[in-house]
Order: structure tokens, then sequence, then C-alpha cells
């Protein structure tokens, strides 16, 4: 038996077992290095671009992946090994998992767009679909309203931003949408002027536009008005109860028929 012989193989094979492990090790701390500043320079970009830090930081995450999964791939490759079949139950894995998750993949889709084109904001007050309330949260699968009634409702993002959005907090000021209908005989000249009159007075009511007040339609009554005043969002609702209370007292201090014929509201006013 020639020991010297496989010494000689053992050596030969075992060296260069070593090398390439050594080579295997520097290609991942190479490979590693460049795929951190990758990340560097991509998370630099998107925080000068303003775009949304959770959106970053999803984005860098996925990219982190992507790369240490090539970066594998290649070290193997050196090794010998084949990496068509690992490259193909990758894809197919993928593929699996892209069909088992295709609504949530659709929401995350959905959510970096919404962090992207900026429909609305936390804090917004908006409507989407049936939904009225404050923005409390805008995820990257779903986003989150407080409802007037202190419900918190979770809307799947795909359904957001494939449906219609209303934001009442993007302009400057809103308007308050009330009626006020008038018997037949009353003298609506002098009732929507004392409307104006009484709306200024009204705490938070914008002097610019000023409040309007207009003959909106006529009924079988009379002639219905138009009670449309002007304010922030946030003093919506308060002018809105303002604005209810303010046409049920002007009606009383004018004398108006409020809502029904004269000798109706006549009979029907209390004694005294």
């Amino acid at each position: 038996m020639n020991l010297e012989h496989y010494w000689n193989v053992i050596a030969q094979y075992g060296t260069e077992a070593i090398l390439k492990i050594v080579a295997a090790i520097i290609l991942w701390i190479i490979g590693r290095w460049l795929i951190r500043l990758v990340d560097h320079l991509v998370k630099r970009g998107m925080n000068r671009s303003n775009i949304d830090p959770t959106l970053t930081r999803y984005t860098i995450s996925i990219l982190n992946i992507a790369l240490t999964v090539a970066l594998v791939v290649a070290i193997l490759g050196y090794f010998g090994v084949q990496t068509t079949t690992f490259a193909a139950m990758v894809a197919g894995a993928g593929v699996a998992l892209g069909l088992a998750w295709s609504g949530l993949l659709a929401n995350f889709a959905a959510g970096a767009f919404l962090m992207v084109l900026r429909p609305f904001k936390v804090g917004d007050f908006v409507q989407i679909g049936d939904t009225m309330g404050t923005v409390e949260e805008v995820g990257l699968f779903f986003s989150a309203i407080n409802t007037l009634n202190n419900d918190r409702i979770y809307h799947g993002n795909a359904k957001v931003l494939g449906g219609t959005i209303e934001n009442y907090s993007t302009n400057p000021f809103r308007r308050v949408e009330l009626k006020c209908q008038l018997a037949s005989d009353v003298d609506h000249v002098k009732a929507s002027q004392m409307l104006r009159n009484n709306l200024a007075k009204i705490p938070n009511v914008l002097t610019d536009p000023a409040p309007l007040v207009e003959i909106l339609e006529f009924t079988d009554v009379g002639p219905k008005l138009a009670v449309f005043p002007f304010c922030n969002n946030a003093h919506y609702w308060q002018v809105y109860w303002d604005t209810n209370r303010v046409i049920r007292e002007t009606m009383l201090e004018g004398g108006f028929p409020y809502g029904l014929p004269k000798q109706l509201w006549i009979d029907q006013k209390p004694a005294g």
C-alpha cells in the first residue's frame, strides 16, 4: 500500500477545499458589504425623496433578502453545486406564495402606492366607502379609521385605493349644508337677511366666503332656503349644531311660521 500516494491525494484535495472555503468566506464578506452599501444608498435616496419610513423599511428588507439569496446561489455555484434546481425551487415557492397570498400582496402593493401618492395622511378627516372618520394609521396592508362614534375600522388598502376617497381636510375650508323650510306667506327676503346676520355671529364661521342663504327650491308648504355657512374642517360639527340652533332661534325671533302654513303654526304655538 502506497501511503505516500494517498497522503498526497488527501493533501491536494484538502488544500483545494480549504482554499474554496476561504474564498467562499471572502466572497460572503465582500458580498454582504456590497449588500449593505446598496441598502444604504437606496435608503438615502428614498429618504431624500421623502418616501414614507415604513415603505422605506420594507423595501430595504425585501432588497436585502433578494440580494442575500443571490449571493448564496453564487457561492454554491462557485463550489460546483448545481444551482439550476435550487433556483427553480425558489421560483416555484415564490409562485406558490404569490397565489396563496394574492390578496395580501394586493393590499401590500396598494399600501405602497398610498404612501407614495398620499391621497390622505394620518389625522385627515375622510370618507372611504361607507366609513367616515379620522385616519389613525396608514399601514402597508391596512388603513385604520376612527369613526365619529369612536369605532376603529380597518380597510384593506386594495379596497381603499380601488374605491372613492373623500378627503375633507385637504382644502382650507368646508361648507356646512342645511335647509330651512319657510311657510308660503313668510317674507323670504327678511328671513334670509336675518339668517345671514345671525350666522355671522356663530363662532368659527368664516366671513370669506360669507354664509350663503338663498332659495333652494319651492315646495307645497313654501320656499325652502339653503343655509350654507363655511368653516374650517376642525370646527365642522360645532358649526353644524350651532347653525341648526340659529335657524330655529331666528325663525322664532322673526315670528316666522317655520315649516308650516301660518294658521297651523299659530294653532300649534304653546300658550303664553
